[in-house]
C-alpha cells in the first residue's frame, strides 16, 4: 500500500526511532546526574569480609574480588589498600584488571586501584577506600579490619 497512508507511517515510525535515541543518549550523557555524585554510595562491606590468603595479590599489583565487590591493591610488601569495586558513575561492577587499572564494561570509565582515582571518565569520582588489614596471612575487609 502506498500513498497517504505508507507516507504517515514512515514519519510515525521516525520519529519513534529519533525519541527513543534521545532517551538513549540523555542516559548515558556526561551531563546525566546519575552516577555524579559528590559522595558516591556503592555497596561496600558493613561486617568484616575475609578475602583469603594476602599473598593472592601480587607485590606491586592487585587482585578483583568481584563477589565481595572489593578490588585490593598491594603497593609494597605487607601493605594493602581496597576500595570499592563499583564504578561511581553508574554503580557497575568492575569488570577486569589490566595491571593496575578496572575497567568498568557500562560506560568505559577507567580507575587506578592504587589510589582509588577515575582516570577515564565518565566517572568523576574516585572509588570509596575500605579498610583492609592482613591478620594471620589473611586479608580482612570491612568496618574494625
Amino acid at each position: 500500500m502506498s500513498g497517504p497512508s505508507a507516507a504517515r507511517r514512515t514519519v510515525l515510525k521516525g520519529a519513534a526511532l529519533a525519541g527513543a535515541a534521545g532517551l538513549g543518549a540523555a542516559a548515558c550523557s556526561t551531563g546525566s546526574k546519575l552516577g555524579h555524585a559528590e559522595n558516591p554510595t556503592p555497596t561496600t562491606p558493613t561486617a568484616p569480609v575475609d578475602l583469603g590468603a594476602a599473598a593472592e595479590v601480587p607485590v606491586g599489583g592487585a587482585k578483583l574480588y568481584r563477589d565481595q565487590r572489593l578490588v585490593v591493591s598491594c603497593p609494597a610488601k605487607g601493605e594493602y589498600k581496597a576500595f570499592s569495586a563499583q564504578c561511581t558513575h553508574a554503580g557497575c561492577l568492575l569488570e577486569k584488571l589490566e595491571g593496575t587499572v578496572g575497567d568498568c564494561p557500562c560506560h568505559g570509565s577507567k580507575f587506578d586501584v592504587t589510589t582509588g582515582k577515575a582516570i577515564q571518565g565518565p566517572a568523576t569520582a574516585s572509588l570509596p577506600e575500605v579498610p583492609v588489614t592482613a591478620e594471620g596471612g589473611k586479608l580482612i575487609a570491612g568496618p574494625r579490619a
